[in-house]
């Protein structure tokens, strides 16, 4: 939970309240990320015919055809780990903004330039306790999914729909955040 200044919350599960109004819609459909169709990381519209529940699929699709490996390597197992405890109960498209926030902080120039230096800034995750994380069960299907949507987010490949953001916090919360709103997944907002 961040403390001294606007970052990286982790709030226990609850029921999301609304949020203040403004002109940034909540995003109706969680799973409407967009594919990317190179490394790079611009974003690649998907066409209007294509239905939320399509890129859903799509996006369910490269989670399961991600390699699975016992032996991460350590930038991608922090940002694995962020997502894990961050939203693994949220849809993939929301555990998915959650590790492109993370990306995009690495790159950013404002914060530590790798994954785990993101996660281990101090005062940024809750989770994150004596500067390690709590222990996950490695043999759940949310930790495959952490780890699959860790793979996407580094790579690249799939976008979110709040793409750039940097800061993000459970919704049910109201900080006083001077930040540019950029939407809502589930039970997170998000900002750049």
């Amino acid at each position: 939970m961040t403390r001294a200044a606007p970052g990286i919350n982790q709030l226990p599960q609850a029921l999301a309240q609304p949020v203040a109004k403004d002109p940034v819609p909540v995003i109706d459909q969680p799973d409407a990320a967009e594919p990317v169709t190179s490394n790079t990381d611009s974003a690649n519209s998907a066409p209007a015919s294509d239905p939320a529940p399509a890129r859903a699929l799509a996006l369910a699709s490269l989670v399961a055809s991600q390699p699975q490996s016992s032996d991460l390597p350590r930038e991608l197992n922090c940002l694995a780990g962020a997502i894990y405890f961050e939203a693994k109960s949220e849809s993939l498209s929301g555990q998915l903004a959650v590790g492109r926030v993370i990306v995009a902080r690495s790159k950013s120039g404002r914060f530590p330039n790798s994954y785990c230096g993101v996660v281990f800034q101090p005062s940024q995750f809750s989770f994150v306790r004596g500067g390690g994380m709590p222990g996950i069960a490695r043999g759940s299907q949310q930790w495959r999914n952490a780890v699959a949507v860790a793979q996407i987010a580094h790579a690249g490949s799939w976008h979110s729909p709040v793409e750039g953001a940097l800061y993000f916090h459970a919704a049910r919360v109201s900080p006083a955040w001077r930040l540019a709103r950029v939407g809502r997944i589930e039970n997170h907002v998000f900002y750049r």
